[in-house]
């Protein structure tokens, strides 16, 4: 299916915005943000889409399988920042969460001419990462018909991967291609093909939610804490200290003997505090309820 750029809704003309360049700085930010506001109802429009993709990544994690971005631009920087800021939240492994990028690491700073157009770099660049059909895997791509997320989905569906993909336009090439789509139509952009905007944010929303809502059902927050959050520098472990207190409503005195007995392990202090078992025994729980502090309490 080819479709020419005049018939992708993110390609097409905002007539809100035609006379930008006439008005006023305040007025211009006016209009931005009006705009802005469309994105979060678009998105809540698909959350069922969501819902699902959640429930199929959480499945992949439950099975010793990764989470796989593949994108070309804006969606590939989207895509990486949303996987490197996985092991710092929630404790997960750097191998858990992996962006790729057409054009490799030299396109995350700077744009590399034609990658995106290349097809086969996509399938390429999950064969060098060992792609196995116990992963998944998103296509992110605002127009929905980038060749190297294509290629990279293809590839991931003849593995007997579950593929996902997230564009802002309808009844586009990598949503005929995946198993779950998650389309979120925002409409012409303010700046027209600027889909580094809304489409830009709507996708970060979006991501947002697959790894939040995935890390969630595995166990990774209590209530809403980031109870795996890892202590890497000195307000992290501030935090920890101040998760602990709010988990277990302990003193700041007890949390900081816990964290220190558990080896800055937060979720093995609240455990520690919470059922008043040792340290070794708090991790016993924890690894005989696969993480789950609820089921160890």
């Amino acid at each position: 299916m080819s479709l020419s750029l005049q018939q992708f809704t993110t390609e097409s003309r905002n007539q809100t915005s035609a006379n930008i360049d006439t008005v006023s700085t305040l007025d211009m930010l006016t209009i931005i943000n009006n705009e802005d506001k469309k994105v979060a109802l678009a998105v809540q429009k698909i959350l069922p889409n969501i819902a699902q993709a959640v429930d199929a990544i959480q499945q992949a994690f439950t099975k010793g399988g990764r989470l796989l971005y593949c994108g070309a631009g804006t969606s590939g920087r989207l895509g990486i920042l949303d996987a490197s800021e996985c092991p710092p939240t929630f404790g997960s492994s750097a191998e858990q969460v992996i962006g790729l990028i057409a054009g490799g690491k030299p396109a995350i700073l700077k744009a590399v001419e034609n990658a995106e157009d290349n097809i086969q770099a996509g399938q390429q660049d999950l064969q060098n990462i060992q792609l196995t059909n116990k992963d998944i895997i998103v296509g992110i791509a605002a127009s929905g018909r980038t060749p190297y997320v294509i290629g990279a989905m293809q590839y991931a569906k003849a593995q007997g991967c579950t593929v996902i993909s997230l564009c802002c336009n309808n009844e586009s090439e990598m949503a005929h291609i995946a198993d779950i789509k998650l389309d979120v139509i925002v409409g012409p952009e303010v700046v027209t093909g600027s889909s580094r905007m809304k489409a830009g944010t709507a996708q970060k929303m979006v991501l947002n939610m697959l790894t939040t809502g995935s890390m969630i059902k595995n166990g990774k927050v209590f209530g809403n804490l980031m109870v795996d959050v890892q202590a890497t520098n000195a307000k992290l472990i501030e935090r920890q200290k101040k998760i602990i207190m709010e988990a277990t409503d302990c003193s700041r005195e007890i949390a900081e003997v816990a964290l220190k007995e558990s080896s800055n392990h937060c979720k093995t202090a609240i455990v520690m505090v919470l059922t008043g078992l040792d340290v070794n025994q708090a991790k016993n729980s924890l690894k005989q309820h696969q993480g789950f502090i609820r089921q160890c309490i």
